[in-house]
């Protein structure tokens, strides 16, 4: 999934020891930009992501998995961010849903005008 919004706050990094080794983990607010704004406060683990490279109040879009786990009766959910990128340097350079490439365009038209090959 993917989400963007502007980021509010960066949290101080978390560090630790499980069974498997050390740790890290830092979390930062973003708030979508929609009619009505939300608060999602995602999580980085690892060095999967810098966000030393990344300040608030800056644009970003961001590719999260979302993950529901149980414990004691609880419900948790984590939000984990895989990829962050500032929202201007992030540009698609795929064509929008509603183009049509040249040559296909080409496919359907003749000199005469639009081909008319249907059975009624």
């Amino acid at each position: 999934m993917e989400i963007t919004g502007k980021i509010i706050n960066i949290l101080p990094e978390e560090t630790g020891q499980g069974k498997n080794g050390p740790w890290k983990k830092q979390n930062f607010i973003l708030e979508t930009q929609e009619q009505f704004p939300k608060k999602v406060c995602i999580a980085v683990w690892g060095d999967k992501v810098d966000l030393k490279s990344i300040g608030t109040n800056e644009t970003v879009n961001v590719g999260i998995n979302i993950e529901s786990r149980e414990f004691n009766g609880k419900w948790y959910t984590d939000v984990k961010a895989w990829r962050v990128m500032k929202a201007d340097s992030g540009k698609s350079t795929s064509p929008p849903p509603e183009y049509i490439p040249p040559e296909v365009e080409q496919a359907f038209e003749s000199e005469e005008g639009p081909v008319n090959d249907l059975p009624f």
